[in-house]
């Protein structure tokens, strides 16, 4: 029960650090409102975020292995204090980026360390079960976080989130320093080893999955609120509910995900969750300006794209299962990617043609993700092997 405890005082943590993330995409027209910039170039917020999660927090985890883990989750936790006190007083858009930089950063290697000590907390038998735990902080951050932040920057101002967050962070260190035991650092995988499995073609292939797929789904999701907003004519309060319900979605699917994974099996369960995310996606866009059947293909949107997730990681795992931690650690660096290259596109997208247009853009990414996802399976049972043996020699 005291183990239990202390995985769920980390889950509440991650939901804070989730919704850190998230929330952006719920205010963006708020926020380039505020320091003067078009929407499109807010929403690199969300691309500056994500390069610097995926490139910087396996530097940082490589370089930081051998310090105790409650000191590390700590001292993300400072940093990540000051990104939100650098979020409240900025003055501009630059002060901004550097801001969501250091958030990235402090968020990615919290969110490792916390999986790892939660699963060492759990023990032998149990460590799927906290890893899931903590997770499920994240979903909610997305099903409880956005909405509510988007409600609070309507009637205060998009900085009061952020001051809150920083409070809670503040309070979350004084937390963990007293119930989260101390532990050792682990040894480090370098990472000019844990690039040599790219060599690999189907693990290439494998990952690229969830570049695509991601690229895709950001495409629309990064501009969601002022589609919503602009495009299907809904009012502040019905976004906040679409944005709620959203979350929902995505904590359904993903559970269905994972389940669909064990009871129909990978290609069935990842292909015909990209196909639907796709179809869904050019649904939206065509029925774009009818918010009667928008509000369902949201959420069908949400459930079929967080449906893919669960699945891609127990494929990740089932290429090579002694070196899955690598593995699922690469496969985070081309989501981030993914997210990065996908706001990028979308602002393309805006600028060049249409916000309705996002629909379009996000479905051919989605689509894109198809080619490799089938390659890659058919060359599943040839390679996996392969895989496995040149993890085991680094």
């Amino acid at each position: 029960m005291i183990k239990s405890w202390k995985i769920y005082i980390l889950a509440i943590v991650s939901f804070l650090v989730g919704t850190s993330e998230f929330i952006i995409a719920g205010i963006l027209d708020l926020v380039s409102r505020d320091v003067g910039v078009t929407i499109a170039t807010a929403g690199q917020l969300i691309s500056v975020y994500s390069i610097a999660y995926a490139v910087g927090t396996p530097i940082l985890i490589a370089a930081t292995s051998k310090i105790s883990r409650r000191k590390l989750m700590l001292a993300a936790l400072a940093l990540f204090f000051i990104g939100n006190l650098i979020t409240v007083v900025t003055n501009g858009y630059t002060m901004l980026v550097g801001a969501r930089v250091i958030l990235a950063l402090s968020t990615g290697v919290f969110t490792v360390v916390a999986l790892t000590v939660s699963a060492q907390i759990a023990g032998p038998g149990k460590q799927g079960t906290a890893i899931a735990t903590i997770m499920m902080g994240f979903n909610l951050s997305l099903i409880l976080g956005v909405p509510l932040g988007r409600v609070i920057a309507s009637i205060y101002d998009w900085k009061v989130i952020f001051y809150g967050i920083g409070l809670l962070s503040f309070i979350a260190m004084l937390v963990i320093s007293i119930t989260i035991p101390k532990s050792k650092g682990d040894a480090s995988v370098p990472l000019r080893e844990q690039l040599a499995l790219l060599k690999n073609p189907q693990l290439l292939l494998t990952l690229s999955i969830s570049f695509f797929w991601m690229v895709g789904y950001t495409i629309i999701y990064t501009f969601i609120t002022p589609f919503l907003l602009n495009i299907t004519g809904m009012s502040n309060s019905m976004v906040s509910i679409s944005l709620f319900a959203f979350g929902i979605a995505s904590l359904l699917g993903a559970q269905a995900g994972g389940y669909g994974a064990d009871k129909l099996g990978i290609p069935r369960t990842l292909n015909g969750s990209l196909i639907l995310h796709a179809g869904i996606l050019l649904l939206m866009t065509i029925f774009a300006h009818f918010s009667i059947a928008v509000f369902p293909l949201l959420l069908l949107w949400s459930f079929f794209a967080w449906f893919t997730g669960p699945v891609q990681q127990v494929y990740m795992i089932s290429l090579a299962p002694s070196a899955s931690g690598i593995l699922l650690s690469l496969n985070t660096s081309f989501i981030q990617s993914g997210i990065a290259v996908g706001a990028v596109v979308g602002g393309v997208v805006v600028e060049s043609f249409s916000l309705q247009s996002v629909g379009v853009a996000g479905a051919i990414g989605v689509a894109v993700a198809l080619l490799p996802a089938i390659i890659s399976l058919s060359m599943r049972s040839q390679s996996a092997n392969g895989i496995g043996s040149a993890a085991g020699k680094q």
